[in-house]
């Protein structure tokens, strides 16, 4: 590798941050907005699935395109550009991936066809596709590692609060003003969170990484790639996020149609169950710092499972509590996977946390994007039933890696 000026070698201009500090409560605070404004972009059009289907008269798994093009288009990208990009200041790249996404989030709804704003929301993807690895990197070599359960789960808290904003402002303001407006308000949020994001980032304490080239990826990624723990962390990624997005992407067809045929505006409030999963991360963070990682994983993982088959009877009241299940289920169950994967690859030899993170968000992505296109098909041809044994599968499938990584030693340090 090549260096510019700093090298891996430098030493730190500070302690890694402690709870109760203001430099930690400044960190935390930033990067929750980064989760906010990443998650109000990706999956604001989460909510309006239904209005595209009808303003375009496309069927609902083709509307769910609008979802998959951001999502797929980041998880190609984001283990390229987070190593590549790390090198040229964590800080500095977060911020201008920001920006970018949300200049494209403005003009997202000017876009003329459906055609054209697949495309602007796959470049969506593309811009923020480094922001989440970086954001994860950042906290891993910024915070005390004691704290860094708590830590990500806070950064996943303000992903689901992100999550839960976009949706209900896109929702909401697209009931009285079209799906334009309920973008374009999205727009707005974005450029907030972006600019209270640059304020609020302390100047980081760790030295910069030196530089990398794409060329000199291949042997830490065979390492991340040939150790058993990670890969299953990985495959848990992916099949939590295919099963969840499936549930969100169509929940919403299901109640906008008989029996149950609600109003649009009282179908987005659905939504406050991610109020739930902002709790739900945090805490489940926390507990795997005391308790451990195990048991709190495959809790989370069978919370969803009992959630899911909740939502199958057709009342309402079963239906929102199965709902706020899955969701804490789900969110649990990332936050302690996401965290237990930066503590891994830091005790692997020839490992770089950062592109653990990023394979780990690799197979997030690919799962909410492939799980969802595949999820939108079940739905079309076999109803809800059909999606309560697709996400079903799928969860097994994560229980299965989760109960695994039981026989996996810890690397030696």
């Amino acid at each position: 590798m090549t260096t510019t000026g700093r090298t891996a070698t430098e030493q730190r201009t500070a302690p890694p941050h402690e709870r109760g500090t203001p430099g930690f409560r400044r960190l935390g605070a930033a990067l929750w907005l980064s989760g906010l404004a990443t998650f109000v972009l990706v999956y604001s059009v989460q909510g309006l699935l239904p209005t595209l289907s009808a303003e375009f008269g496309v069927g609902s798994s083709t509307a769910s395109l609008a979802l998959s093009a951001t999502t797929g288009t980041l998880a190609l990208a984001v283990l390229p550009l987070s190593a590549v990009t790390e090198s040229w200041g964590r800080a500095r790249v977060m911020t201008w991936a920001l920006a970018v996404s949300a200049v494209l989030a403005v003009l997202a709804p000017l876009a003329p066809t459906f055609e054209a704003l697949v495309v602007i929301r796959a470049l969506q993807g593309v811009a923020l596709a480094a922001l989440p690895a970086l954001s994860m990197a950042h906290l891993t070599h910024e915070v005390s590692p004691r704290y860094l359960g708590g830590a990500v789960g806070l950064l996943i808290a303000g992903n689901s609060l992100g999550g839960l904003s976009g949706r209900l402002v896109a929702s909401w303001v697209a009931e009285f003003g079209g799906w334009r407006a309920g973008l374009a308000a999205v727009g707005a949020v974005s450029v907030a969170a972006t600019v209270a994001f640059r304020l609020l980032l302390p100047p980081p304490t760790a030295p910069t990484p030196a530089r990398t080239r794409l060329r000199d990826l291949g042997a830490p990624l065979r390492r991340h790639l040939t150790d058993p723990g990670l890969l299953c962390l990985f495959g848990i990624a992916f099949l939590l996020m295919g099963a969840f997005v499936t549930v969100y992407n169509f929940l919403g067809f299901r109640l906008l149609a008989p029996p149950f045929a609600l109003p649009g505006a009282l179908v987005g409030l659905v939504f406050l169950g991610y109020l739930a999963g902002s709790w739900a991360s945090t805490g489940a963070g926390r507990l795997g710092d005391r308790f451990g990682r195990r048991p709190v994983l495959w809790t989370s993982v069978l919370l969803t499972l009992a959630g899911i088959w909740t939502t199958v009877p057709d009342l309402l009241g079963a239906v929102l509590a199965g709902l706020l299940v899955i969701t804490v289920g789900f969110f649990g169950a990332h936050s302690v996977a996401s965290s237990w994967v930066g503590r891994r690859s830091a005790l692997l030899a020839g490992a770089v946390p950062a592109q653990a993170a990023s394979l780990y968000l690799v197979a997030y992505y690919a799962g909410s994007s492939a799980g969802g296109a595949v999820g939108g098909v079940v739905f079309d041809h076999a109803g809800w039933t059909g999606v309560a044994g697709y996400v079903t599968a799928l969860l097994l499938g994560a229980l299965g890696l989760a109960l695994a990584l039981r026989r996996i030693p810890a690397p030696a340090r």
